[in-house]
This record gives structure tokens, sequence and C-alpha cells, in this order.
């Protein structure tokens, strides 16, 4: 273990991390996985209570996806998206769009992929209709929507943000909707509404130079999972709907079952003009995002001029390996009627953590499908790196946000494991070193 941690800082550059810290909090080193649960080097087991970055659904090393990638193993690994097609790429293009109410699924590799292709598209779109003024962007306060550098224009946390801003082009940002920010007395319903009005009125002032406005749909996740009420969804698409704008739903964390609903967007009843999704799409196997649109949208790149087309590619586009994992996904969600279990687990979840919720370090208990989170009221600098590892020592696996600690597990994850789960979570509260 202590080679693999050597080797790990000589020759890996981890992702979101000050590599300097790793002399001090050493990463974790995990040598296989089984159901919700990580297995360390050493043996010891973790519980992944937060999905291995929102990404896994149905556990680890799972044997219904593991037997779909054997099995297209023996076909074909991988070809081409342009100039050739296949059977899985086809077949899950068609189940989503089903699933979506949008289809001409067009493939990326991650989250930020997908963002990038559907703010590209949206003011391609624009240009191809006569309207190249259509141009800009708007997103919510605290966004978060990738850090390639299209992404990072429309995220709004400095912290990714500040460092690269002479890269990035200018984009605006509307109130956030998070019920936290609600004035005393105030429902979560109410200042939803009241958010719903600034974007009215900055669409009233703008619209006529606006493309589309993109929105992490119920849950702000790297802004703290901040939960906010369906109907600021309702009065989005009204009001992009009035103003010409196009509304892009970035699903690409809350999507496959994670708000309560297959996708967050049912809940307010409406369809965007583009979804975008990654993440969970495959399981938590393969990189693979998709980004899904309207005929309107398709048929106004449909043409004979080559450069009327979306010209964006990726060399991995449309994966054979990543697609068959994604279907085995869409095959237990319906075998399994996952949506409608995880309703009951949700319930029994919730009860569990109520002792989490009663803590008197604990503010703004929140869930939402299964999301659960809250903030830590006297949670000092430094406080999620000294979190995750005393939930570490308690066997858990999880990595807080600022001052925000949150549990997302897998789907599989048993009301014995949350209890556990709970009990590690009241034993880090009641450290007051941590």
């Amino acid at each position: 273990m202590d080679e693999l941690l050597t080797r790990t800082r000589t020759a890996v550059w981890h992702p979101c991390t000050q590599m300097k810290q790793l002399d001090t909090a050493p990463p974790l080193p995990v040598a296989r996985g089984e159901g919700p649960w990580l297995i360390g080097s050493d043996g010891r087991r973790y519980l992944d209570a937060v999905s291995s970055w929102w990404v896994n659904l149905f556990g680890h090393c799972n044997p219904r996806i593991n037997a779909a990638l054997v099995d297209q193993l023996g076909k074909i690994e991988h070809v081409m998206l342009a100039g050739a097609t296949h059977e899985p790429v086809v077949e899950l293009s068609e189940r989503l769009a089903r699933l979506t109410g949008l289809g001409h699924a067009f493939y990326g590799s991650d989250g930020a992929s997908a963002t990038e292709i559907a703010l590209k598209m949206s003011a391609h779109y624009w240009r191809n209709t006569g309207k190249a003024e259509k141009n800009g962007f708007l997103s919510l306060q605290n966004a978060y929507h990738g850090e390639t550098v299209g992404a990072l224009s429309v995220t709004d946390i400095p912290l990714f943000k500040s460092t690269y801003a002479p890269l990035l082009r200018h984009t605006a940002q509307v109130p956030t909707p998070d019920a936290r920010r609600a004035e005393p007395g105030e429902s979560a319903e109410a200042f939803a509404l009241r958010c719903a009005d600034a974007l009215e009125a900055h669409l009233d002032e703008y619209a006529a130079t606006t493309a589309a406005f993109i929105v992490e749909p119920l849950v702000q996740g790297a802004a703290g999972m901040a939960m906010y009420h369906p109907v600021y969804l309702e009065r989005a698409r009204e009001l992009c709907d009035r103003y010409a704008v196009h509304l892009i739903a970035d699903e690409i964390a809350v999507g496959f079952g994670r708000t309560g609903s297959l996708f967050a967007c049912e809940q307010a009843g409406i369809r965007p003009d583009f979804i975008c999704l990654s993440k969970a799409i495959t399981g938590g196997y393969l990189p693979l995002s998709a980004v899904f649109t309207t005929d309107a949208v398709y048929a106004a790149f449909y043409g004979d001029d080559t450069a009327r087309g979306f010209l964006h590619s990726h060399s991995y586009t449309g994966n054979p390996l990543a697609c068959r994992a994604a279907l085995a996904v869409l095959d237990i969600f319906e075998q399994d009627r996952v949506i409608a279990a995880n309703r009951v687990k949700a319930e029994a979840f919730t009860g569990l953590l109520d002792k989490v919720a009663a803590h008197k370090r604990v503010r703004h208990f929140r869930h939402l499908g299964m999301i659960w989170a809250f903030d830590v009221a006297d949670a000092r600098p430094g406080f999620s790196a000294r979190f995750h590892h005393a939930a570490l020592a308690q066997g858990v696996f999880l990595r807080p946000i600022g001052h925000t600690v949150y549990v997302m597990p897998p789907y599989v994850t048993t009301v014995d494991e949350v209890r556990t789960l709970a009990d590690a979570l009241c034993a880090c509260l009641d450290r007051p070193d941590v």
C-alpha cells in the first residue's frame, strides 16, 4: 500500500486536488469494489456514500453490467461514429429519446463535453436561422456546468473559474432559487417565484442577444447540493418560450433517478430544448455523455452546406462498450422498477438519518430523491478535508463540498448500510476537532 501511494504521488496528477496535501493526507488506495463498498489495498471496507462522484448507480462490479460488457467485447469494442454506426448506439439513442421526449442524440465523453455541445449547438442554431447576434448565455448564480473553457464560462464558482477568467467568454447569471436563501417565513415556492421574476427581468432586456439559459434542474450540486422548488423550472420554460431563448437542462448529475424521478425535469412537467446527460448514464463503468434536442434544432442544421452542419467530434463518440453499459443500466431500471423501489428506500433512509438532522451542529438538513445533504454551522477552514478523513476512519468514503456534507449512495445500498452511515456521520460530527 505504501508503495502504491508513493507511485501515485510521483506519477498521477489527481483531479480537484492540491497535490502537496497528499503528503499528509494520502488518497484511499482501492483494490476492488463490491456493491456499494470500496475495498482498500489492506482489505478494509468503505461505504461509497457519494457513488464515486455521483456516477455509480447499481454498485461496483454489477454482474448484469459486467455481462453486457463481456458480450460486447466479443463483437466490437470501438468504431468511429463519423462514417459508421452500430447497434448499441442506435438502440441507446432510441430508448433515451423515448424517455426524454427529445431526439437526435449527439455523444461526447463526459459532462463538460455535453455542456460544450449544447452551448455550441444552441448558438449555431441561431446563426443558421439568421440570428447570429443571439450568442450569449445565461446561468444561475453558483452554477456548475464543467471545467472546459465553454462550460466554465457558464459556471459561477470562483474557486474553479477565477484563475481562468482571461480565457472565458463573458456570461450573465441570475439569482439562484436555492431554498436556503429564502427570507424567514418565505416558502421555497415563493422564493423560487421571486427568483423567476429576476429571470424575467433579465430576459426582457437581453433576450435579443441570448442564445440559451442553462440550468441544473432542482439541485445545484457543486453549490453544496442547493435544492429548489420545481415551480422555478415551470416559469423558466414559460419565459424561455416567450422570449425565444433555448432552455438547456444540465441533468449530468441529477439524471437517472437521483432526484426521485428518472429525470429531474419531470417533476416540473417540462421538456427542455436540450438535455445533457452523463455521470450515471453507464452506471459508473465507462465515460459517456449525450445531448438530446428537438426536431426544430436538428432541422436547422440539415442541408447541403457542410458548414451548416454541426462539425463537432470526439474520437470515442458513441463508443459501443459504453453504450452497452448504458443499455444495461436502462434494463435494470425497467426490470427492477428502480424509481418506485427508490421511493420506498428513500423514506426509510430519511428516517435513519433523522438523528443526523437533529445534531446540534447541523443546519438546513435537506433531502430530494436519493440525495441527502446538510450544512455544518461551525465549520472552520479545512473542514471538508478533516471530515473526509474522519469518515474514512469510520469506514465511509465521502467528500464534503465546503461546509456541506452530502450523501448520494448507490441504489443497491441497504437499510443496514445506511444505519451504519448515519452512525458514522454522527461520530464525525461529535468530534470537536473536525
